[in-house]
């Protein structure tokens, strides 16, 4: 998940992971791992809202109870404050859930899958 949250392959740590600012590339250009299966889908914006919900909010209460500022400066600070925080979070989260798709063999990344042999079922 670390070399995932650093934008790198989970594989072997040193090829991007990304092509775009959140699109994965299909396979890393280091080790030739494919990454094109991973469904991320929705748990990144939904944990990247989960970090920056838990900074920005006690942060906005301390600011509030400290300084009591306008509402207006208000708007503008922690809009750009939540904003920031959301696009440069967004693709670490992201790479960490494709990291951990990877780490658990999950959606395409187990190679017994992946060649067409299944294990057998119960």
């Amino acid at each position: 998940m670390w070399r995932g949250f650093t934008c790198s392959c989970p594989a072997c740590g040193e090829g991007r992971m990304f092509g775009k600012y959140l699109k994965v590339v299909d396979s890393c250009t280091s080790c030739g791992e494919e990454l094109h299966h991973h469904r991320a889908d929705d748990a990144p914006p939904y944990f990247t809202m989960m970090i920056v919900g838990h900074i920005v909010v006690p942060l906005v209460l301390v600011v509030e109870k400290v300084w009591h500022p306008d509402v207006s400066i208000h708007v503008m600070i922690w809009t750009a404050v939540t904003l920031s925080m959301t696009f440069a979070l967004m693709p670490a989260v992201k790479g960490a859930i494709v990291g951990l798709q990877w780490a658990n063999r999950m959606h395409g990344f187990d190679p017994a899958h992946r060649d067409g042999v299944h294990p057998p079922g119960p």
